[in-house]
C-alpha cells in the first residue's frame, strides 16, 4: 500500500515536470516566430525608405534644364564668331596691315642703337604677328656690344627694342694684340693698341683672346671684376694700369699715384675707403701710393715700394 502511494506520486510530480517543460519549450518557439516576424518586416521596411529618397523628377524640370542650354542658333553665332577671328589673324599675318615699319631702340647710346637697328633692317616689312623672339635674338647674337635685350610689338608698325648695353672697363694687351673687355669680362672687340686711350691697360702673358668670348685668364679675370667695381665707386676713370699677381692687386693711377688693394677681399669696401681718402691726397700732393689692404686702416706715403 505504501509501495503504491509513492509510486503513484513519483509519476504525478514526473508528468507535472513534463507539462512545464511542455509548456516552457512552446513559449521559446512562439517567442522566436515573433522575432523572426520582426526580422523580416524590418529589411522590407528599410527598403522602402531607401526607395523613398530618390526623387523622380517631373516633366516641368526637365523643361527647366532643357531651356538652360544655348539654342541651335546661339552655337551658329558663336562657331562664327571664333571663325571669324582665326580668319582675320590669318590675313593679318599674310598682309602688310601689321607690317614692320619702324624700329625704336631704348636703353643704349648712339653708336649701340645704330648697330642693332642695322642688325633688324632685314627684319623690316615683316608682320609684327609672325615675328619670333628667337629670330630677333639670333640677329642680335653677334653684337658684342649688347649684354642683353627685350622687344615689344607696338601696332600697327613699330617694333620697339630695350637694349642692355656692355659697358668697357679696360684694354688687354698681349704683345702686339689688344681687346676691349666689358665689365662682365666678356671681349668685345680688337682693336689697335693706342686707341681707347681713356680705358685702363691690363698686361697679359696668356694666349691670345677671342672676341664674344669671356676672358678666362685667372689673374686677368681679377683684374677686370675690380675695375667693374671701380666703375660703380666712380674711380675708373682715373686708372690707368692694372697691375695683378697672386697676392697684390695695384691700380696706378693718372696722377702717379699707386692704390694698392691687396687681395681681392672686401674689395668693396676698400674702394669705398679710397674713393673717400684719394681726393684730399691728390689735393695735397706729394703721395706716392695709397694702401687700403686693411681698409680700417688705410696709409698714404711717400715711398712706391713697400717696406721690405
Amino acid at each position: 500500500m505504501l509501495c503504491g502511494l509513492k509510486h503513484g506520486r513519483r509519476e504525478l510530480v514526473v508528468g507535472g515536470l513534463e507539462r512545464v517543460r511542455s509548456g516552457f519549450r512552446r513559449r521559446l518557439r512562439g517567442g522566436c516566430g515573433e522575432c523572426t516576424a520582426m526580422a523580416e518586416r524590418r529589411p522590407q521596411q528599410a527598403s522602402r525608405a531607401r526607395a523613398a529618397v530618390i526623387p523622380f523628377r517631373t516633366g516641368s524640370d526637365r523643361m527647366g534644364l532643357v531651356r538652360l542650354l544655348p539654342s541651335g542658333r546661339s552655337l551658329a553665332i558663336g562657331f562664327a564668331i571664333v571663325l571669324g577671328a582665326v580668319g582675320l589673324y590669318a590675313l593679318a599675318r599674310v598682309t602688310p596691315m601689321f607690317a614692320l615699319r619702324r624700329i625704336e631702340v631704348e636703353g643704349a647710346p648712339p653708336a649701340v642703337a645704330a648697330r642693332v637697328r642695322a642688325a633688324l633692317v632685314p627684319l623690316d616689312g615683316k608682320s609684327l604677328l609672325a615675328l619670333k623672339g628667337a629670330e630677333i635674338d639670333r640677329r642680335l647674337a653677334p653684337l658684342t656690344v649688347v649684354a642683353s635685350a627685350t622687344y615689344d610689338r607696338s601696332f600697327p608698325h613699330t617694333l620697339r627694342v630695350v637694349v642692355r648695353p656692355e659697358h668697357p672697363v679696360a684694354v688687354i694687351r698681349n704683345g702686339a694684340d689688344a681687346w676691349v673687355v666689358a665689365a662682365s669680362a666678356r671681349v668685345i672687340a680688337s682693336v689697335p693698341v693706342h686707341s681707347a686711350s681713356r680705358l685702363p691697360r691690363i698686361w697679359l702673358a696668356s694666349d691670345s683672346l677671342k672676341v664674344g668670348a669671356p676672358v678666362t685668364d685667372r689673374l686677368g679675370l681679377r683684374a677686370v671684376r675690380a675695375l667693374a667695381l671701380a666703375r660703380r665707386a666712380n674711380l675708373a676713370g682715373r686708372v690707368r694700369v692694372v697691375r695683378a699677381d697672386d697676392h697684390e692687386l695695384t691700380f696706378i693711377l693718372g696722377s702717379g699715384l699707386e692704390l694698392r688693394l691687396g687681395d681681392l677681399h672686401a674689395v668693396r669696401l676698400k674702394l669705398a675707403v679710397a674713393s673717400r681718402v684719394l681726393p684730399d691726397l691728390v689735393a695735397r700732393g706729394g703721395y706716392a701710393y695709397l694702401d687700403v689692404s686693411v681698409p680700417g686702416r688705410p696709409v698714404a706715403g711717400i715711398n712706391p715700394k713697400p717696406a721690405g
